[in-house]
Formats: structure tokens, C-alpha cells, sequence
């Protein structure tokens, strides 16, 4: 069941809502440790909360992302606290709460440095439809063009958010990539294929990008198709396997 956000639930499908959300944050977490990403824990993924939806769920600090469960995340309030306590990467509240205030259909926030995506944003290209995949981001990507890597607070973060705007993925200048999603599924499998296709801009710089329209074509079709869904399932079966080691 995929719930959409402002949908009046019962406690039980809530609470159901809330497991799923978790578990593929989670699993998310360890597609991410897979791919060598997050060694350094450098990175965050977030979900909104069903009911409380002015927190999020995230990764307590510090567990290496290929250990991550359900039992290991936090609910963390828009003040920056979590509800039990225990210890978070406050960047990635700094980041991500401002992202989820101003976006209530966004369910999912991802973001962490990778061998690709942090080089591309250091050059200040643009995402071009040099590939099939690239089409997916096309019209649906943003650039936070900031020297402020480091974000210290909600002031930065509200900065990232006004440039991501309605857009699906973002390019954080010298910093890294973005996405958002009203899955977790989706926004996971959005930011690994947006990896690959700044693996592909950079392999390629002097490409030539099909046109426009055909880039539109292609991506209302992989968009119809909810591709980023069936691609979620296809990492959570190569790279983790059983999914219920998440808990």
C-alpha cells in the first residue's frame, strides 16, 4: 500500500505505513553501503513520519550504514531532537528538515557523496540527455550553485530547498547529489540511477543529447512505467538479498 500524504488512516494501516517506510530506509541505508558508499558516514536518507509528519525517520549516529535496521532509527522532531534520545548526524537535520517542511509531497529525502555525483557537481554542468537513464531527470532537476558545503544549519538547508523547488534531484555545488521522491523506493532507486548517469556525463563530456521532445517522450514513459519502483526491487536483490535482515 502506498499511502498518500493527507490521507485519513486507521492506526493499524498507519503503523503499517510507518514499518514500510522504515524498512525501506533501512534497506536503503545498506544499497548505499553496497556500492561503497557512506564509509565515512557521509550521508543521510530520511522518510516522513505517516502521522507525525513534521518529523522524519533517520539513522542514529553512529551505525555504519551496512549495519542498518529498523531498530536503528530515530524519530527526529523539526527541532532537531529525536523522541528516545539517542544521537543523529545533525547535518543531515540541517539539510533534510527544511527539504521536508517545504515539500509535503515529498516522502523521502537521499543524500551522500559518491565516486561520480560529487566530481560532476564540482564542474557546474548540467544534467544532459546524453543517455536513456539521464532523460528520467529531464526538466526534473535543480542546482544549489552555494560554496556553503558545509551546512551548519537550517539556514543552509533552506537555501537547498529553495533551489531543489519542485524538482526530483538536485546537484549541490562542490558537495554531492540530491533526490526526493513520495517513495523511499523511488527517491533510492532515483539517486543511484542519477549517479549513473553523472558516471556518463563525466566518461562523456562531449556527448551530443538527443532533443528535447524525445527526452520528454522517454521520460513519461519510464515515469508511466514506475521504474523506479521495480529498480528499488531489482538493488534490494542484488546488493542485500533477503530483506528482511532489516528487521
Amino acid at each position: 500500500m502506498t499511502v498518500t500524504e493527507g490521507t485519513a488512516l486507521s492506526s493499524a494501516e498507519i503503523s503499517a505505513e510507518r514499518l514500510r517506510r522504515k524498512r525501506e530506509v533501512a534497506l536503503g541505508y545498506r544499497i548505499f553501503a553496497a556500492l561503497r558508499w557512506g564509509d565515512l558516514g557521509d550521508g543521510h536518507i530520511t522518510a516522513r513520519d505517516p502521522e507525525h509528519t513534521d518529523c522524519f525517520w533517520l539513522l542514529r549516529y553512529p551505525v555504519g550504514f551496512e549495519q542498518a535496521t529498523v531498530q536503528d532509527l530515530v524519530l527526529v522532531r523539526a527541532d532537531g531532537t529525536t523522541v528516545d534520545g539517542r544521537p543523529i548526524n545533525q547535518t543531515a537535520h540541517h539539510i533534510h528538515h527544511p527539504v521536508h517542511a517545504a515539500r509535503p509531497d515529498v516522502v523521502a529525502v537521499a543524500h551522500t557523496h559518491t565516486q561520480w555525483g560529487t566530481p560532476f557537481c564540482a564542474t557546474r554542468r548540467p544534467v544532459l540527455p546524453i543517455t536513456q537513464e539521464a532523460c528520467q531527470f529531464f526538466e526534473r532537476w535543480a542546482s544549489f550553485d552555494d560554496e556553503e558545503v558545509q551546512v551548519l544549519g537550517l539556514a543552509g538547508g533552506r537555501r537547498i530547498a529553495d533551489a531543489l523547488g519542485m524538482n526530483q534531484a538536485l546537484l549541490l555545488r562542490n558537495h554531492g547529489l540530491l533526490t526526493v521522491g513520495s517513495s523511499v523506493a523511488e527517491t533510492i532507486a532515483s539517486f543511484v540511477t542519477l549517479e549513473r548517469v553523472t558516471e556518463a556525463l563525466l566518461k562523456a563530456p562531449d556527448a551530443a543529447p538527443i532533443s528535447d521532445d524525445a527526452a520528454r517522450v522517454a521520460r513519461d514513459d519510464l515515469l508511466r512505467h514506475e521504474s523506479a519502483r521495480h529498480s528499488f526491487e531489482f538493488l534490494v536483490k542484488r546488493h542485500v538479498g533477503d530483506p528482511s535482515v532489516v528487521g
